[in-house]
């Protein structure tokens, strides 16, 4: 782990229409985190927002290379 993980364990992930997955941005709070997810959600689009721990799932566990 480095230290970019270290303080920022927090991931918010957008999923598009078609099912890619990109890593929006990561935060040291999951409550900042989720404003963020929120606030993105709140905004209409079909996108699906969501907040996830590095190292929570397989999505955050993957290399970041394989999120846009």
């Amino acid at each position: 782990m480095n230290d970019s993980m270290a303080t920022l364990p927090w991931l918010v992930i957008r999923q598009d229409d078609n099912g890619n997955r990109y890593r929006v941005g990561r935060y040291a709070t999951r409550a900042e985190a989720q404003r963020i997810a929120d606030s993105l959600d709140g905004r209409g689009h079909k996108q699906l927002y969501w907040v996830e721990r590095v190292g929570q799932s397989g999505t955050a566990d993957r290399d970041q290379n394989d999120l846009r």
